[in-house]
């Protein structure tokens, strides 16, 4: 905890129960960020209370009302916020032919249009306030597909191409805006995933290996950071297990 990287920096982080988000909140403090927790799940978040501290949200991110609540309530709390981190996602495995629309929608709504719904809530305060900086936690699946994830693909595909167009938009205004697109990673999310397929996908990695929420971490923490992620904006990084090599 006496890593002053992120210290006074106000943190908004969703999908923070579980996972890389979890993952992102810890580093996170530990660098001295002060955090604000939301996630869907309010056992986990409350779970996580004797171990972080910050205030916790417990909240649908696919109702837009939930999210300009959140957002207000965040900065009533906080004063403000600097770093905006989207991790909420689900991940189903479904051949195409057999995917029904609510299948496809769901993994859009949460996927793809949480991040819309937040950065629409969180970027006016940004921009009043002089800059910040926004991560969005894409895959690489969104760089190169997946056989059996076409939803989940799209959906992550469009997350990526929202950064980009979103850092356009407002980085000359001082508001960062960057993706990270790790490659699989072991957390509760893969847990659906078919056995062939994650022996498959592991076969294929040149790194042999699936990697760990706390080696995706240190990404978002050097995107949030001053000054090393200062020159970033409209970049997707990929701490992928070199599944995807730009």
């Amino acid at each position: 905890m006496n890593d002053p990287t992120l210290a006074g920096r106000r943190c908004l982080i969703t999908g923070a129960a579980s996972g890389i988000g979890a993952a992102i909140a810890v580093a996170f403090a530990q660098a001295g960020a002060a955090l604000a927790l939301a996630d869907l799940d309010q056992q986990r978040l409350e779970r996580s209370a004797d171990e972080l501290p910050g205030t916790r949200h417990a909240l649908d991110l696919t109702d837009p009302d939930a999210v300009r609540a959140l957002t207000e309530d965040v900065l009533a709390q906080h004063g403000g916020i600097d770093v905006l981190v989207n991790c909420a996602g689900i991940l189903t495995e479904v051949p195409l032919v057999e995917m029904d629309l609510a299948t496809w929608q769901r993994m859009v709504d949460v996927d793809l249009t949480t991040v819309f719904l937040t950065c629409r809530a969180v970027v006016p305060h940004m921009l009043g306030a002089g800059g910040g900086r926004i991560i969005n936690v894409a895959s690489q699946l969104g760089q190169k597909g997946g056989a059996g994830l076409t939803h989940y693909s799209a959906a992550k595909a469009g997350v990526i191409g929202f950064t980009k167009a979103l850092a356009r938009e407002v980085s000359a205004r001082g508001v960062l805006v960057n993706a990270i697109a790790p490659g699989p990673i072991t957390t509760p999310m893969i847990d659906d995933l078919s056995p062939d397929w994650k022996r498959a996908k592991e076969a294929e990695l040149p790194l042999g290996r699936f990697g760990l929420p706390e080696e995706v971490a240190p990404t978002a923490v050097l995107l949030a950071s001053d000054p090393g992620g200062n020159l970033y904006t409209g970049q997707t990084l990929g701490p992928n297990s070199g599944d995807v090599m730009l």
